[in-house]
């Protein structure tokens, strides 16, 4: 009799030593698995940092263009109202002069209207959260580039290759 109760003990202690080992190789994989979770977690958390960051500059760029539209409109503004309506002078060397500066004044201006133009489109886009994106291959504009040419509509690859389409073209 003793020897099956000496057999019984050792059977209950392997029994709990095996339950032991897989509650506690449960609970590794459970560390395993939830620091797996933490992992993916931080992974998707930079994920949104990076996107909220070119999200901020995206929202900054807007902000300067909405500045830069509202310039460009009172400085036109301003040069109509400063615009002589008839340009008789004396002297003809006055009158050249006077009509001259009117005239680089005009192409000026005109210059800016077309820049306002873009700019519109440009936020046009930014709200209808296509900014950022190629119109040509339709990839991601880079952040620097979009930075230093706010109102691009082209990957820098897109737009070399358009100017050298265009250079071979002058010159052909």
């Amino acid at each position: 009799m003793a020897k099956k109760t000496t057999a019984k003990k050792s059977t209950k202690s392997k029994t709990k030593a095996t339950a032991k080992k897989t509650r506690a190789s449960g609970s590794a994989k459970a560390v395993t698995t939830k620091t797996a979770a933490s992992k993916k977690k931080t992974a998707v958390k930079k994920k949104k940092t990076a996107m909220s960051q070119r999200e901020k500059i995206i929202q900054q760029i807007k902000n300067d263009l909405l500045a830069q539209r509202e310039s460009l409109l009172k400085e036109a503004e301003e040069t109509l109202s400063m615009l002589p309506g008839d340009l008789n002078f004396p002297d003809m060397g006055d009158q050249a002069t006077a009509e001259t500066d009117r005239n680089f004044m005009l192409r000026l201006r005109d210059r800016e209207r077309m820049l306002l133009k873009k700019i519109e489109e440009t936020i046009e886009r930014i709200e209808n959260n296509d900014y950022g994106i190629c119109e040509e291959c339709e990839n991601e504009i880079g952040i620097k580039r979009l930075e230093a040419r706010p109102v691009t509509a082209l990957c820098i690859d897109c737009k070399t290759r358009q100017e050298e389409e265009e250079r071979i073209a002058e010159g052909g």
